[in-house]
């Protein structure tokens, strides 16, 4: 269970993972070997699944997010793990989930532009059969982009 330090040290990280032990334990007002072991605690026990750096999409000239939806007849075991190793294999997807309502899966793709995103949709529709329907829908502007998680 987590206590209400652990949950500040949660919330700090999210906004700024690359603090020291010794900052985030003055932020969170402790010493910093028992602000280590809490860490090392919420590693351990996967409520920190890793520290990473967040890249700016725009500088890296990925100017084009598409939202890809699936439909398919297929929903054995087997097909679905192919199916998924096979989008695992593809960079251009950033998130890819298996959804209830009118679509199987969803996945967000970043890629240069359109021309990118035409050789990227040849591969994905070549790669597995039994796609029945995929459409895609473009980003005009990001309004809201956070990795933070609400904790409450």
């Amino acid at each position: 269970m987590l206590d209400s330090k652990d949950k500040l040290i949660l919330d700090i990280l999210q906004r700024d993972a690359s603090l020291s032990v010794a900052e985030l334990a003055d932020k969170v007002s402790l010493t910093v070997s028992p602000c280590w072991k809490r860490l090392k605690r919420l590693e351990d026990s996967g409520y920190i699944l890793r520290r990473v750096a967040l890249l700016n999409e725009q500088k890296l000239g990925l100017a084009l997010t598409a939202f890809v939806n699936i439909k398919t007849q297929n929903h054995s075991d087997s097909w679905f793990k192919k199916f998924v190793v096979s989008v695992d294999g593809f960079a251009e997807v950033t998130e890819f989930y298996r959804m209830a309502g009118e679509y199987d899966y969803m996945m967000k793709v970043l890629v240069k532009d359109m021309a990118a995103f035409d050789v990227f949709y040849k591969r994905l529709v070549n790669c597995v059969d039994g796609l029945t329907d995929v459409t895609s829908s473009f980003a005009m502007e990001g309004l809201k982009n956070t990795t933070q998680l609400p904790i409450y």
